[in-house]
C-alpha cells in the first residue's frame, strides 16, 4: 500500500512537470513573435530615417529621373503616377506660364495621352502668333520631348540655365516648386547657339511627396 501511494505521488509530480513544460511553449512563441515584430519595426524605422535624411534635391533627382525616363519612352501610364493628384500637369509651350490659357491635364488624361486624338489649342507660336493646334502626340514631339533630354548636356535644380525673350515667372506661379531643367546649348554650329533647347519639369510637394505639376518648353524666341 505504501509503495502504491509513493508511485501515485511520483506519477502526479511527473505529470505536473510535463504540463509545466508544455505550458511554457506558447510563451516562448510569443517572445519570438515580439522579437520579430521589434526587428521589423527597427527595419521600418531605418527606412523612414533614411528617407527623412534625404534632401529635397536628392528626392527630386530620383523623382525627375522617373519622369524624364517615362517621357523618353512615351510611358505615360508611369508618368501619370508622378502627376499631382489634385492639380494635374500644366503645359507651357514658351517659358511664360499663363495660368489662364495653358492647358492642364489630370492623371487620367496623362495616362491616355497618346491615344487621345483630339486637337487642342495649346497657345500661340512664337513669331507668327498662329494658334498651336495639335494632338497631344504632336505637341509631345514639338514642345515636350523635342530633343533627347534624358541625355541633356546640363541639368539644373532651381537654377535657370536658359534665357529667351519670354518673361520668367515659373517661381511666382508655382507654390514653392523645385524645377528641374534639362538643357542643350545648341546643335548646329552654324546657328551660333541660337538653336539651344531646354525642358523644365516643375515639382510641388503634396502630403509629404513631390509631384509633377508643370512641363515647360524653352527655346530661342524672337
Amino acid at each position: 500500500m505504501k509503495k502504491t501511494f509513493i508511485l501515485a505521488i511520483s506519477i502526479l509530480l511527473m505529470f505536473a512537470m510535463f504540463t509545466g513544460c508544455t505550458n511554457q511553449k506558447p510563451d516562448e512563441d510569443k517572445i519570438n513573435d515580439k522579437i520579430e515584430e521589434r526587428e521589423n519595426d527597427e527595419i521600418k524605422e531605418d527606412e523612414n530615417t533614411s528617407k527623412e535624411n534625404k534632401s529635397p534635391k536628392e528626392i527630386i533627382e530620383e523623382r525627375s529621373y522617373e519622369a524624364i525616363k517615362a517621357l523618353s519612352k512615351k510611358d505615360m501610364k508611369t508618368l501619370s503616377n508622378i502627376v499631382h493628384p489634385t492639380k494635374g500637369v500644366r503645359f507651357t509651350p514658351y517659358t511664360y506660364v499663363d495660368v489662364e490659357r495653358d492647358l492642364v491635364f489630370d492623371k487620367e488624361k496623362i495616362s491616355n495621352f497618346f491615344s487621345d486624338e483630339n486637337v487642342y489649342m495649346w497657345g500661340y507660336f512664337d513669331g507668327t502668333g498662329d494658334e498651336i493646334k495639335l494632338k497631344p502626340s504632336e505637341y509631345y514631339e514639338r514642345f515636350i520631348y523635342s530633343k533627347d533630354f534624358i541625355n541633356a548636356e546640363k541639368i539644373g535644380y532651381n537654377e535657370v540655365l536658359s534665357f529667351g525673350n519670354m518673361l520668367e515667372n515659373q517661381f511666382k506661379v508655382y507654390d514653392d516648386p523645385i524645377i528641374v531643367e534639362y538643357y542643350f546649348s545648341g546643335f548646329n554650329p552654324e546657328y551660333a547657339g541660337m538653336d539651344w533647347r531646354s525642358l523644365r519639369l516643375v515639382f510641388e510637394e503634396y502630403k509629404g511627396n513631390w509631384y509633377l505639376v508643370g512641363i515647360i518648353n524653352n527655346e530661342w524666341t524672337i
